[in-house]
């Protein structure tokens, strides 16, 4: 679908998410002439600063983070034509008058205000963008993580911002629905018969989603230290990858139809008693350890750290989902910092053979692997047979790299997501009632956490977390998969 003409609104323009991925993703967007040539984009910021002076800032800032391979001084010099900053203060009413002055007043062109600021501003620049007359029809509003701090602020946010658009105006970005491998599982699942008969409870095992971080907490505490592990990750980007692996088919690829059996997986999740929480559940902080060969400190160590935090950096949940096609299939899903490695994957596991007939064969069940990144693709575990004499198995793999097999530039998260935003396609965009149904399941985790009175159990950075995190899935007969591979 072609992208019309539009005024783009960066609230949050000078800011580190702006630089580091918006305008990027939009250069390259620029590049691949998807944009019309009139369309615009406003920066906005509270300092006052001429145009010359923001693009010089645009130069030092995002342009180091766009591939020199892409770079073209003729499409960098255009796209930098597009850009206009505004200075505006988010809390002062009279100040959007900068913003309506710099606005086309034209009703077929689109207004999309990308709200990349704290929660907390949500509803007051609403409210000042209804006031200045901005809040009309053909206007959409993005909305950055987090989404609430719990169940109840999710709550507030969708009122707020409902108050002024209609929930077909709002996109809720999750920037791992918009990864290359996520849309091929879609396209795995539901564009293919293969699997569709074996994806339920009868032939699958369980279920592993993992993302892990090399990366520490870095100069980020404040924040980190009022979200945690479980807001930061698990309760947006894990609870939607398990609802792409978990949900139903649709009726149409259309918004509401894929949302609406997202919706089905949230709501289906067996909720926690005191009692599965205890068992089901583990939250780990990061102390001293070496990553890559290099002494890191612990999270309590970190800069501007709290001495006596117990955030949690690691979480690891066995969730269970209450339907025909999942009962008894366990989900484990996993998150945290400081890990041995920097990955984000999805593991299917199938169930053994029956009854194997022949008699050396290890018994390694077949496992699907969407790898997220950093590289990303699937990968198929098969059991061969070994060159020479004799019937010996040995596990192989079937590769598909999706860089190396379609040879075409790889399109980034958030550009997949901007052109959607663009073109008003709501699919890959959290609805309202998805959001406040994944915050109902992990609200009794955070309670528990508030009254217990132990600390998150310490791990060593560089390591994959709690050896509690291994007891979680070894319980069930389970290992993790970077534990059930062989050693080379």
């Amino acid at each position: 679908m072609a992208i019309s003409d539009f005024d783009l609104v960066l609230f949050g323009g000078t800011g580190d998410l702006a630089m580091r991925k918006l305008l990027p993703a939009l250069y390259a967007r620029d590049r691949a002439r998807d944009l019309v040539p009139t369309a615009r984009i406003i920066c906005i910021g509270r300092d006052n600063k001429s145009n010359e002076d923001f693009l010089q800032i645009v130069e030092q800032n995002s342009k180091p983070h766009i591939s020199s391979a892409t770079m073209d001084a003729d499409v960098w010099q255009r796209f930098c034509g597009r850009i206009q900053y505004v200075s505006l203060n988010a809390k002062e009413t009279a100040t959007y008058q900068n913003l309506v002055a710099a606005l086309r007043n034209d009703p077929a062109i689109s207004h999309v205000f990308y709200l990349a600021t704290p929660p907390t501003l949500f509803s007051m620049i609403c409210d000042n963008l209804s006031q200045a007359g901005l809040a009309t029809p053909n206007a959409r509003v993005v909305l950055e993580k987090p989404l609430g701090h719990d169940l109840e602020s999710a709550k507030d946010i969708n009122a707020q911002v409902g108050r002024y658009f209609n929930e077909s105006q709002i996109f809720r970005i999750d920037h791992y629905l918009g990864k290359e491998a996520v849309q091929n599982l879609l396209a795995l699942r539901f564009g293919n018969v293969l699997f569709e008969p074996l994806w339920r409870r009868e032939w699958i095992s369980d279920v592993q989603i993992t993302i892990a971080e090399e990366l520490g907490v870095g100069g980020r505490f404040d924040y980190y230290d009022t979200s945690g592990a479980l807001r930061d990750m698990l309760q947006n980007h894990l609870l939607q990858l398990l609802c792409i692996v978990a949900m139903e088919p649709p009726v149409s690829n259309s918004a509401d139809s894929v949302r609406d059996e997202k919706l089905k997986v949230l709501r289906s999740l067996k909720r926690f008693t005191p009692s599965t929480l205890a068992m089901n559940v583990v939250r780990g902080q990061y102390r001293a350890g070496h990553v890559n060969g290099v002494a890191v400190p612990g999270y309590r160590k970190e800069e501007d750290a709290n001495p006596d935090s117990r955030t949690e950096t690691f979480v690891a949940v066995k969730a269970e989902i209450d339907t025909w096609r999942w009962a008894g299939v366990p989900f484990y899903l996993r998150t945290g910092k400081r890990m041995a490695d920097s990955l984000a994957e999805i593991v299917v596991r199938f169930k053994s053979v029956p009854h194997s007939i022949f008699a050396q064969s290890n018994g390694t069940p077949n496992c699907l692997v969407i790898r997220l990144q950093p590289d990303e693709g699937l990968h198929m575990n098969l059991m061969a047979k070994t060159p020479g004499d004799g019937m010996r198995l040995k596990p192989v793999e079937l590769e598909l790299d999706f860089r190396e097999k379609f040879k075409t530039p790889r399109m980034e998260a958030y550009e997949r997501l901007l052109l959607d935003v663009l073109r008003g396609q709501l699919t890959l965009f959290m609805r309202s009632d998805e959001l406040e149904a994944a915050w109902e399941w992990v609200e009794p985790i955070l309670e528990h956490w508030d009254q217990e009175e132990s600390d998150p159990i310490p791990y060593s950075a560089g390591t994959w977390g709690p050896a509690a995190a291994s007891a979680l899935i070894g319980r069930d007969g389970l290992q993790w998969r970077e534990e059930a591979l062989p050693e080379v």
